[in-house]
């Protein structure tokens, strides 16, 4: 059921006095036509409120602050890994990358194996390795087949190869040993031992002699 006002007014044209205002309260049923269609209501639009309200609002700030406290943390972590592993622009630590490749200061450990086309120490400086039991080089062909090999040991020095030499520095030989010889490019061999040198076997040479005011014995 819905009412409201209506105003009748008289007019002066039709010759009757407009003496009064008849205001009249009149009420309507809504009802449907006869052609199905229904009056519209003057009642407002209902309005739904969209949003997370309640816990779900509570629990929604309560997991941002705690991203938040976890990008913080992991920042914080991240500065403080670069802080003690000294990472630069030019490298970490004492390993520099420069044009040349890498640049190793200060003492250095390797638990793996290191692959290197060469190895130097700076200008002026000798070059140490250091090892609790011997320290190995390998000389490898194509196929990862040894084919020269030098062991220092605490014992021994030992070198395998197919042929050992030594040069001067302007390339002159002194002395070279293969399986079929042993030969000593110095101009004089010189014995220090007490008791001589013992060949087993047949010697030749071209000429023997004693040092200088000595017999030879």
């Amino acid at each position: 059921m819905q009412c409201f006002d209506v105003l009748q007014v008289e007019d002066h044209s039709i010759g009757d006095p407009l003496d009064t205002v008849l205001g009249t309260k009149r009420c309507l049923r809504n009802s449907t036509h006869t052609t199905g269609s229904t009056m519209p209501s003057s009642e407002g639009p209902h309005i739904y409120k969209v949003g997370i309200y309640g816990w779900r609002k509570r629990c929604l700030y309560f997991f941002v602050l705690l991203l938040m406290i976890l990008i913080l943390v992991n920042l914080a972590m991240t500065i403080w890994i670069l802080k003690v592993m000294n990472f630069t622009i030019d490298g970490m630590g004492n390993l520099r990358i420069t044009e040349k490749g890498l640049k190793l200061e200060g003492d250095s450990e390797f638990l793996q194996p290191l692959y290197a086309k060469e190895i130097k120490s700076r200008p002026g400086n000798a070059l140490y390795f250091k090892s609790a039991r011997n320290v190995t080089v390998n000389i490898l062909n194509d196929q990862t087949k040894v084919l020269t090999q030098l062991v220092t040991g605490p014992k021994a020095v030992e070198a395998y190869g197919k042929r050992f030499e030594v040069k001067t520095v302007s390339g002159k030989l002194l002395f070279s040993a293969d399986d079929s010889e042993v030969v000593v490019g110095a101009e004089r061999l010189r014995v220090l031992g007490a008791e001589g040198t013992v060949f087993p076997k047949s010697i030749e040479t071209p000429n023997v002699r004693a040092d200088p005011f000595k017999e030879l014995r």
